[in-house]
């Protein structure tokens, strides 16, 4: 028998190795082994066994790594499917599959001495006080870690030795798993009520879990039976749809996995499910894979998982790839993030590569959002994807109201940039009296977005990257929210000509936000949420658990506060610069502009007391801004498909993003102009093929590289995915010229 094997090289080929007799049962496909590359031992993953190969004298495989299959036949096959898809090597798109801490060689289980108290059986022996009160512990807790027994007892590891000299305990090596959610008290929950258009949805979905193979509805595409848009407006219960429509897959024997868009999203969720399987006939472990958690709680997890301990996985984008066998039922919650989008090779996005998972495995997929992306939605009116539609809020709650100001009324009154306005102040200080709760966004952190001298003309620019500098003023420093360059922060003009010591920090960020409030509001207690505030990883679930227990009053945010979190006694919500990404130079610009003022706002009257939100703007009458004011997604996919079309921008063409890079302008852009003579040889058979650039990145300098793009557009991605792997395969470019291929890229920079 012959396994080939694909080594952790980005060769973009297998290779063939003969399988020793002593090791014919212990592979199969997805086994991970060590094998002989030159005169390197590698490690790679069998992706095939055949019974003869083209090549001779092939070299015997080392080892097996592992106890059982890390990777699953069906993962592995999607695994291939996102290599041709996204235009990336094979090997890498196995190593985004599997963590790197379930990579290693040595599997990185963590052993603790556990102690264990034995039957006791005829007279029990002479004991000192100190040993009884050991045994009396024991009594209590029969097995304790061995650390834990000497803090309760305050004792040394000689006495309790002592002790199981007498055999009235062991000592013994256990495994200890590391849980990340270990300390937290869950109680039990059960199922809610669901009113009627709850009801329709389950019974939507649960009827295609019980026959997925079914005959399609009217105007729905057969291939994509199994594929559903929840489309729910903020509030409308659709987590509870989530959980019961999970208990049905448990019901069923199958597995079913959570994505959710943002880290800061993942304990509330959590929290809700482990309460929900926590106990009854369906308890099973949660799992739960994100970023945040360390490498050795990644590992126990994912073993977890694979394992079939864990049955529900809840995470960021990667879990998608989470080994649960048998799978019944994918939910990508906020489905419209672009968070789900990897911006590293492979780049593929988690909720396309959720769909072809459910196809594969026929598993049904439910993409949910208060304001959809407009692909899927497009995807719906193809009859590719079924709607299910939850119109209201649940518990006939009433969707906040939204009043737009217009800033520039208020700039003329005062003197500079507004922060907030009048109408904001006195709806912060009235829900304070009140002792309710606000939120504030501003997707934007730091103090200041430039220093410039007023003297001179000097701005702050990153040495490496073509952005000003954002001013931090607690740390007293400049930084590049691109590439991470910090200086501390000048006290004059740093222009030697110049040294005027009036420089000017201009703009705003969350930080400065925060300085604000404090002056305004010396009562209230503030906290802020954004990515500098946030350094460890409990700081999510520390501030969060404190502003629902009412601890704190006001919460400033960023993109990371936007969407997913439900806190009944939060009234008012403010937008501080609701057309801050309306200026951005990508097409998206307006989809996510809409999508955030909505999701924002939607974090308003979720409890008994309406909701308001008030959305400062210098554009008001933005139809992004006046659509998301009225909840109205139907009224902006409308114009904005419409734009859609007059362009041939997505979802109703497909873009290919290709960006090359290096320190030498000159040969970037050269290099840019022969990959483009390249492109127009190779993929002349492309019909509606539209090619645009070389052009400058509109980040035209990142982490010190210099960045030209060229732009491919096609309704058929397939097929130019297919001849782009092989032409950028064969491409010729200097050593210090790198090209990337981004297929579906969400962010155009």
């Amino acid at each position: 028998m012959i396994a080939r094997v694909t080594l952790e090289l980005a060769l973009r080929k297998e290779f063939d190795y003969s399988i020793p007799p002593e090791l014919e049962d212990k592979i199969d496909v997805g086994s991970r082994v060590k094998v002989p590359f030159g005169p390197r031992q590698m490690l790679g993953i069998v992706t095939a066994l055949i019974e003869q190969s083209t090549h001779t004298n092939l070299k015997a495989i080392s080892k097996v790594v592992g106890k059982q299959t890390l990777v699953t036949p069906k993962v592995l096959q999607l695994a291939r499917w996102i290599s041709e898809y996204y235009c990336c090597p094979p090997e890498i798109a196995l190593k985004s599959v599997l963590p790197e801490a379930v990579r290693k060689e040595k599997e990185g289980w963590k052993e603790q001495l556990f102690v264990r108290l034995l039957p006791q059986t005829g007279e029990s022996p002479k004991l000192t006080a100190r040993q009884q009160s050991i045994l009396k512990i024991l009594e209590q807790r029969p097995e304790l870690p061995l650390q834990e027994l000497l803090e309760l007892a305050q004792t040394t590891a000689d006495t309790i030795r002592r002790l199981e000299d007498k055999n009235l305990l062991t000592i013994a090596s256990e495994i200890s798993e590391r849980d990340p959610y270990a300390k937290e008290k869950i109680l039990p929950t059960q199922p809610l009520a669901l009113n009627a258009d709850q009801k329709k949805a389950l019974d939507i979905i649960l009827l295609t879990m019980d026959s997925p193979v079914a005959t399609p509805t009217e105007g729905k595409n057969p291939n994509l039976k199994n594929t559903f848009l929840l489309h729910g407006v903020t509030g409308s219960g659709k987590t509870e749809v989530y959980l019961q429509a999970i208990a049905h897959a448990l019901e069923q024997g199958k597995g079913a996995i959570v994505l959710v868009p943002e880290i800061s999203l993942t304990p509330q969720t959590v929290e809700r499910f482990k309460a929900r399987f926590s106990s009854g006939n369906l308890k099973t472990l949660v799992a739960v894979l994100h970023s945040h958690l360390s490498a050795g709680e990644r590992h126990d997890e994912w073993h977890k998982i694979r394992q079939g301990r864990a049955r529900i996985v809840i995470g960021a984008r990667s879990a998608i790839f989470a080994p649960v066998d048998p799978l019944g039922l994918i939910i990508v919650d906020e489905e419209h993030e672009h968070s789900y989008k990897q911006e590293e090779a492979p780049r593929y996005h988690a909720r396309d590569v959720a769909v072809v998972r459910g196809q594969m495995e026929n598993a049904v997929v439910v993409l949910g959002s208060a304001t959809p992306s407009l692909e899927s939605f497009y995807n719906v009116q193809r009859g590719k994807y079924g709607l299910i539609e939850l119109p209201l809020r649940a518990d006939d709650k009433k969707m906040p109201l939204v009043r737009v100001i217009d800033m520039r009324s208020t700039a003329k009154k005062e003197k500079g940039t507004p922060i907030f306005s009048p109408q904001l102040k006195e709806a912060i200080t009235q829900r304070l009296e009140k002792k309710e709760q606000v939120i504030l966004f501003l997707n934007r952190r730091g103090f200041a977005t430039s220093m410039q001298c007023p003297l001179c003309g000097y701005v702050a620019e990153c040495p490496n990257c073509s952005v000003s500098l954002t001013y931090h003023r607690a740390a007293q420093k400049l930084c590049c929210h691109i590439c991470g360059h910090e200086v501390k922060a000048p006290t004059v003009c740093p222009d030697v000509k110049c040294r005027n010591p009036a420089i000017r920090y201009s703009g705003l960020g969350t930080e400065k936000i925060e300085a604000t409030l404090i002056k305004l509001f010396p009562q209230a207690v503030i906290r802020r949420m954004d990515s500098d505030a946030m350094k460890r990883k409990d700081d999510y679930r520390v501030i969060l658990g404190d502003f629902r227990t009412g601890k704190i009053d006001i919460i400033i945010g960023t993109q990371m506060i936007a969407k997913g979190l439900h806190f009944p006694n939060v009234t008012l919500v403010g937008i501080i610069y609701a057309d801050l990404s309306l200026h951005m130079p990508d097409f998206r610009a307006s989809e996510r502009t809409f999508q955030l003022l909505t999701q924002v706002a939607g974090r308003a009257g979720r409890g008994d007391v309406e909701g308001e939100v008030f959305v400062q703007a210098f554009t008001p009458f933005h139809p992004s801004i006046q659509f998301a004011r009225r909840h109205d997604f139907a009224g902006f996919y409308e114009e904005e498909i419409g734009f859609r079309e007059q362009l041939n921008y997505p979802p109703i063409t497909r873009i290919a993003l290709l960006t090359l890079k290096g320190r030498n302008e000159e040969k970037v852009k050269f290099s840019a102009e022969h990959v483009k003579r390249e492109l127009e040889k190779g993929l002349a058979e492309i019909k509606d093929l539209m090619l645009l650039g070389p052009a400058p990145a509109p980040l035209a300098r990142a982490e010190t590289f210099f960045r030209y793009q060229i732009m491919l557009r096609t309704r058929n991605m397939t097929k130019l995915g297919q001849l782009l792997s092989r032409i950028t395969a064969a491409l010729v470019l200097p050593d210090e010229v790198s090209l990337s291929t981004d297929v579906d890229p969400v962010n155009l920079s």
